[in-house]
């Protein structure tokens, strides 16, 4: 899909919409004047919170906000779509308890199915899941402890060390990157003192290589981003992806373009319609080798974000992404609405 047609794709809110949203994240802006939260520690995330209130009030929609998921329960049909960007709660996996609330709720929300979800929360599942669907991935093992590790690598190296879940490239840094088993086992233990399980992979040179997709009757390919990293291997670590000092730069995949359209069309068959998401790579220029890292559901949608970079060379705003992947939302669970009856 390029230029006119990707245009023509797009859907957009009407103009009287009257859709009413319950924008629900860690340091959304809040009644009576929903200036930008103070949370430090935090990045830009309470800027681009409150931008992506703003946009979706600019679109029309009737936003509500709240930083507590217990708010879920006393929405009742009070809201047509809940909007959540909640990553980060003291406990694992967030997205899945949003997700799953919504659905024991009959709440339409934005994202997938709460299993869906699940699917790419874990990077192990999700690894062996796109394995399994034909995408390429590197060798890997998981392990909850440091006695699982042992003395004895279960494959080759060099190696690159993860965690299993999270976002925000949480715990990653320089030293992931190792060239024996030794190595890993230590930098496996600042994981686990963190309360994380480990993902270790094959370490595949090159440089990290994300597409950006937007739901639709066929999945949209944006196009094709690369995180900018000044780090050891190109790598994005935790510091790079939570203050995102260097940004992201649309890059020319060349050949690799055709195989990774394939791969979007695989992974889009196997899950089912999502709103939005962003398959990441690693991917070797200097061989043409591209390795399927994951896939994400809740990826930043801010201006400076992989997602909007990519639309905007297709003319695309932040406020034209956000109206489709809310409109797109709505349709996708609009055939749910009879279901969801029964429990009001």
């Amino acid at each position: 899909m390029q230029g006119q047609d990707l245009a023509n794709a797009m859907l957009k809110p009407p103009k009287a919409t009257g859709t009413r949203i319950f924008f629900l994240a860690r340091s959304a802006p809040l009644a009576p004047n929903y200036e930008p939260a103070s949370f430090p520690g935090d990045g830009g995330y309470p800027a681009y919170y409150h931008r992506i209130w703003m946009t979706l009030r600019e679109l029309g929609y009737a936003v509500a906000t709240s930083r507590e998921f217990r708010a879920l329960y006393a929405l009742g049909s009070s809201v047509d779509l809940v909007f959540s960007l909640y990553n980060r709660a003291p406990f694992d996996n967030p997205e899945i308890f949003v997700a799953s609330t919504c659905e024991f709720l009959r709440l339409p929300h934005i994202g997938a199915k709460p299993n869906i979800r699940a699917l790419a929360e874990d990077k192990w599942l999700s690894k062996n899941f796109a394995a399994a669907i034909g995408l390429p991935v590197a060798p890997g093992a998981i392990f909850s402890c440091e006695r699982d590790i042992g003395a004895n690598a279960p494959f080759e190296g060099p190696y690159f060390v993860k965690n299993r879940f999270g976002a925000a490239s949480e715990g990653v840094s320089e030293s992931s990157i190792q060239e024996d088993w030794r190595g890993v086992a230590e930098v496996a233990k600042a994981f686990f003192a963190r309360g994380m399980t480990v993902l270790v992979e094959q370490y595949v040179s090159g440089i990290d290589v994300t597409v950006p997709v937007l739901g639709g009757a066929e999945p949209i390919v944006l196009g094709f981003v690369q995180p900018i990293s000044d780090r050891l291997g190109a790598i994005v670590t935790e510091d790079l992806k939570r203050d995102d000092p260097l940004g992201y730069r649309l890059i020319d995949v060349g050949d690799l373009e055709p195989l990774l359209r394939d791969d979007v069309g695989a992974l889009w068959a196997g899950v089912g319609a999502v709103d939005y998401m962003r398959l990441d790579y690693r991917i070797d220029p200097s061989t043409g080798r591209r390795i399927f890292l994951e896939f994400n559901l809740c990826c930043h949608i801010g201006r400076s974000g992989a997602v909007c970079l990519a639309g905007s060379q297709w003319g695309l705003s932040q406020k034209d992404i956000l109206g489709h992947v809310v409109e797109f939302s709505l349709q996708r669970q609009a055939r749910e609405q009879e279901t969801r009856r029964w429990v009001r």
